[in-house]
């Protein structure tokens, strides 16, 4: 077998050279030594313009290798608005029509092995009479988007097989290849841009993203129509979309007028009552304004619909750290508590002593783990209650519906979450294959709990579905969706924002800091040493860590900078209190 390393082509050398010159002036005199500096988030660009690719058509006398090279490069191209027309050119006539590219993306290191023969365990079908060579290209894939654009990790060695055969002008073509295409890892965020797709939590008053990927020209198609579809499978039990199955977009296009999204929907939908449609309206105007689109029309057959979006709870939590010092629990006022306190509830931590907080949306209660070890829940009203009384018990996490979640570190299986009045429901199909759990981080809109875990000897981020029953008490977890592996032991995570995590391991004396999408590429730098717990606020630049000698740490733009000294506790924070009473959205 004839093989060759391929890693940049004409194009692929432009875009390294490009991402190169990016990479080296971020990196150019990286410190050795003063405070660590952060580098971007997952998903942000940083101001970078995003490149439009264009690829080249085959090349006169071009080998079977070139072409199957080329085929591969064509596929960064802006393919959904011509199909995919420079990578149709590389195949024969044949199969000209019938190879699907939207079936999914394959991405990669970047680094490609190309073979001029098929290996002898190829489970392909033979080749055709007419198919005068076969390539099989050899790539190590990071991840993988599929139809729906649905984003998992997905790390190992790819075999691609492409078979050709030579034209009647005497050119090679491709007979056979697989559906999809293939994109560099630095490639990737130039052609596809992540998205949020909205759906409901079971009560109707929190809107929860699940993040897809789409190619960047048009999104507001896919995302109207994958938004039609349904949620993720991992969610899928434990969001709700108001979305009737009767109900589907008229036609497969939807048009931007003026930045408002015209979705034209079919006849079905005009058998939908006005409540039903207004949460329609709500999960669009959400979904679609992650592609900048200021406003959405539904109609059918050229009707307008008239609907409203409805109020939704904010997951939003206040700006400011809260901190339990010697001198009191409250928001931090410069580097020490002042006046910024919770009505009663304040009073209450301080006097407590907990080692852990987490406050409740409402501000009225707090999770805790007590000096003794035990988890219990402390009330504005000065009530305390012990909750769990297990050995070996993290930190706990509350959910918007009051109740208390905890468990024992070296047994992940008994999870439990423990209402107002002390009811403990065990939770079922916990983390099955995990040994440890480090920490865990519910979401601000109860339907997703994060977990920073060992499972195969080493750390995970993993993300499950809480699916509850019909009086919203929590029952199980549904499949875990496996973010990453930071390196290191576990330490802590939290949610940064309503999509993603941060995820802090220890690695030798140093921290390190995973900022995790919850279905996206992560990114990973250093942190402070010694760190014991980590926070988030409302956007995945807003990250704050606390040491084991009490220096409080908080992102600034690309740096970490110390800002207060003497924090006993850093308290994580699930919402805040609605500005007027409202009931569930109608």
């Amino acid at each position: 077998m004839t093989r060759q390393r391929h890693k940049a082509s004409r194009l692929g050398a432009v875009v390294l050279a490009l991402v190169t010159a990016v990479v080296l002036t971020a990196c150019a005199g990286l410190p050795t030594g003063g405070p660590v500096r952060l580098g971007l988030g997952a998903g942000d660009d940083g101001g970078v313009p995003a490149f439009v690719f264009e690829p080249d058509s085959p090349q006169v006398g071009a080998s079977a290798q070139q072409i199957v090279e080329g085929f591969i490069r064509a596929g960064s191209g802006p393919g959904p608005t011509n199909g995919w027309s420079v990578a149709r050119e590389y195949l024969a006539p044949e199969i000209h029509d019938t190879w699907k590219p939207t079936t999914g993306v394959t991405i990669d290191d970047g680094t490609r092995d190309y073979g001029e023969e098929a290996p002898a365990d190829a489970t392909a079908a033979s080749p055709s009479p007419s198919a005068d060579t076969t390539i099989v290209l050899t790539l190590t894939s990071v991840a993988s988007v599929d139809a729906t654009g649905v984003y998992t990790v997905d790390a190992g060695s790819t075999r691609l097989l492409f078979r050709l055969a030579k034209q009647a002008d005497g050119e090679w073509r491709i007979t056979q290849a697989p559906d999809g295409i293939v994109l560099d890892q630095n490639v990737f965020p130039s052609v596809y841009h992540r998205y949020s797709l909205m759906f409901f939590d079971p009560t109707w008053q929190f809107l929860v993203p699940d993040l897809r990927w789409f190619p960047t020209t048009n999104p507001s198609t896919s995302i109207a129509g994958a938004l039609l579809g349904g949620p993720s499978v991992w969610l899928a039990g434990s969001v709700k979309s108001a979305f009737p199955d009767s109900v589907q977009l008229d036609v497969p296009s939807v048009q931007v007028t003026d930045s408002v999204a015209q979705v034209r929907l079919n006849r079905a939908t005009l058998a939908v009552d006005a409540p039903t449609l207004n949460r329609m309206q709500t999960q669009l105007e959400g979904s679609l304004k992650t592609a900048t689109v200021t406003g959405v029309q539904m109609s059918v057959g050229g009707t307008p619909l008239n609907a409203t979006a409805v109020s939704v709870r904010s997951t939003q939590v206040d700006a400011t750290p809260l901190v339990l010092t010697a001198a009191g629990f409250g928001y931090l006022n410069g580097d020490a508590v002042g006046g910024d306190s919770i009505p009663g509830l304040s009073d209450a931590i301080a006097k407590a002593g907990p080692v852990a907080v987490q406050v409740g949306p409402d501000r009225d209660m707090a999770a805790v783990r007590f000096a003794s070890g035990s988890v219990g829940r402390i009330e504005a009203t000065g009530a305390l209650a012990e909750l769990d009384t297990r050995q070996g018990l993290i930190d706990p996490s509350i959910d918007p519906s009051g109740f208390v979640w905890s468990v024992p570190r070296d047994q992940p299986t008994a999870l439990a979450a423990f209402d107002d009045s002390g009811q403990r429901t065990a939770i079922t199909a916990a983390w099955n294959g995990a040994t440890q759990v480090w920490s865990i981080a519910m979401s601000r809109d109860g339907t997703r709990l994060a977990a920073l875990v060992t499972a195969g000897g080493r750390s995970a981020a993993w993300v499950f579905g809480v699916i509850r029953d019909t009086a919203g008490v929590p029952r199980q977890l549904g499949e875990p969706l496996e973010l990453s592996v930071p390196p290191g032991s576990g330490t802590g995570i939290a949610w940064l924002d309503d999509t993603t995590l941060g995820v802090v391991t220890s690695s030798g004396d140093t921290s390190v800091v995973t900022e995790q999408p919850i279905g996206g590429p992560s990114s990973t730098v250093a942190g402070p040493a010694g760190i014991t717990t980590v926070a988030g606020a409302n956007q995945t630049t807003t990250v704050r860590m606390r040491d084991s000698a009490g220096v409080l740490y908080a992102k600034r733009g690309s740096n970490w900078q110390q800002i207060a000294t003497g924090v006993l506790v850093l308290a994580t924070q699930q919402g805040s209190p609605q500005e007027s009473p409202q009931g569930p959205a109608q």
